[in-house]
Parts: structure tokens; sequence; C-alpha cells
């Protein structure tokens, strides 16, 4: 029964090698069927951007898989550069590598509203930026973008709408963070990949887990414990945290569900329409 349910770490173990083979025959399937050349996807050098560069290359062949960095001025590391090109080494991915500063600088000129200290809607912007250019390769090369958003960071809303989570497939988007690293370590990503600290790198200095409020060990218990209908009071007393805190997970998830949805309309009949409107019968 759920409300027996213990939260531990061995409730998110996976079986990695028949999650590995799902995935690749997911994604095989997928890009089949739309008819595709293969697919482009944005690599950051981060955890779950390289676990789906990875297993898109061992399902597809890595000459369909095309991986575009796009460093930016404001926030360019040289370790990630070197992560991503260590990665494409690996896994024999085409990789082109993209300097979107100058786009950026063109948005940051000609928007009229521009606030350079509104950090939030600056970094929005570069999600953004990041999804058209992958989009335009997409486009040209006939290939699907893929995404590489986990279940953690899908629930809390913790991504740029119509930005990074943008895309024709999300391979990793019913793993946790936690179940991501699992998986990457499985199939050979990158030790440094796998135990750097998660960051969307929208601006500098920027940490996953502290913008959350919570590791992510903690937090992918807490929503495993919702998903599966355990109370907040319980889930608290099992990981010993406040009922409020996780509640507030709680919130945050539901308060995020119009970042999840495609767009909605308003729905019309023919009594709506106007007096004078008749269907036509036979």
């Amino acid at each position: 029964m759920v409300r027996f349910l213990k939260l531990n770490q061995s409730v998110l173990e996976l079986d990695s090698p028949s999650v590995e083979d799902r995935i690749k025959r997911f994604i095989k399937d997928y890009v089949r069927k739309s008819r595709a050349k293969g697919v482009v996807l944005g690599v950051s050098g981060g955890l779950d951007s390289s676990t789906t560069a990875a297993l898109a290359s061992l399902s597809l062949g890595s000459e369909k898989v095309l991986g575009i960095s796009m460093p930016e001025a404001e926030t360019q590391s040289v370790k990630h550069l070197e992560h991503i090109a260590l990665l494409a080494e690996g896994f024999g991915f085409h990789l082109q590598t993209l300097d979107i500063s100058p786009t950026l600088r063109a948005y940051y000129k000609t928007l009229p509203i521009y606030e350079e200290t509104d950090k939030l809607s600056r970094g929005n912007l570069k999600a953004r930026v990041r999804m058209v250019y992958l989009y335009y390769y997409a486009n040209n090369l006939d290939k699907l973008v893929c995404g590489s958003s986990d279940k953690s960071e899908t629930m809390m809303g913790y991504f740029t709408k119509w930005g990074d989570v943008a895309a024709d497939i999300s391979p990793l988007m019913d793993l946790y963070k936690t179940q991501v690293k699992q998986l990457a370590s499985h199939i050979g990503v990158p030790k440094e990949i796998v135990d750097k600290p998660p960051t969307p790198a929208l601006w500098p200095g920027q940490l996953a887990e502290e913008e959350l409020g919570v590791k992510y060990d903690i937090l992918d218990l807490i929503l495993y414990g919702l998903e599966h209908f355990v109370t907040p009071e319980k889930i608290a007393t099992q990981l010993n945290l406040t009922t409020e805190f996780v509640k507030s997970i709680r919130q945050r998830w539901l308060d995020a569900e119009h970042k999840r949805r495609l767009p909605l309309t308003t729905k019309l009949s023919y009594r709506t329409v106007g007096a004078d409107f008749r269907l036509p019968y036979g």
C-alpha cells in the first residue's frame, strides 16, 4: 500500500541496462517514423545534455547526431567547452560551436524595455535564442530537435518556457536527476561531467541546487512521494523535513503546470458564435 512506501534512495534505483535499451529504441523509432535524418541537440557540458547526446549517438549512430555548443560572453567556461569536446570525442557525434554573443547583443540593443539588471528575463532570452539556433539547424538539415530536460526540473518548472524545454522529443523527461546520474555512469559519460554541480548557465555563478533550495537527492524523494500520493506530512517525517517545506515543493510543482502545457484556448460551440448561426442539416 502507498501509505507504507519507504522513501529512500532504493526507490529511485534504475535497472540501467533496461532503461538504456528502452530510451535508445524510443529515439530510433521516433526518428524513423518521422523520416528525419537524425537529431540536433544543444550540448552544454552538463549532465542532462551529455547523457542525451550519448544516448542519441548510441541509438542512431554518431553520424546522425549533431551537437551544438552555444557559448556566450557572460557565462563562457573553458571547463565546460573541454567537457563538451571530451564527450564528442568519446561518443563520436558531430560537434559545432556557435558563439551566440553577437545575437544576444543585438537583442539587448534593440529591445526597447531591455534592462541589464533584469537577470531572469535576460537569462530566459538566452535559452530562447539557443532554441532558435537548434530549430534552424534542424529545419535546414531535416533533423529533429532532441531535448535533454529531466523529470525533477520539469516538475519544478525549473526551465525556460519555449526555451531549453522546447524540443521534438525529450528522452530523459521521465527520469529524476539522480536517476539520470545513474544512467550517465552506466553508459560511460565521463565522471567529471557526472559529478559536477548542475547549472543552466544563464548567468555567472548560477547553481541549480542553490536556486531550488534543496539537494537533488532529497528533492527527488519528495517528488517521488508526491507522485505516489504520499501525504506531505508523511514525506516530511520520513525525510526529516518540515511539512511546510514539503508543501512548498508541492505548490511549486502545481504552480508550474502552465509551463508544461501546450497553449490553451476557449472551447467554442455553435451556440456561442451568434444567434443567427445554424448548423447545416442534410
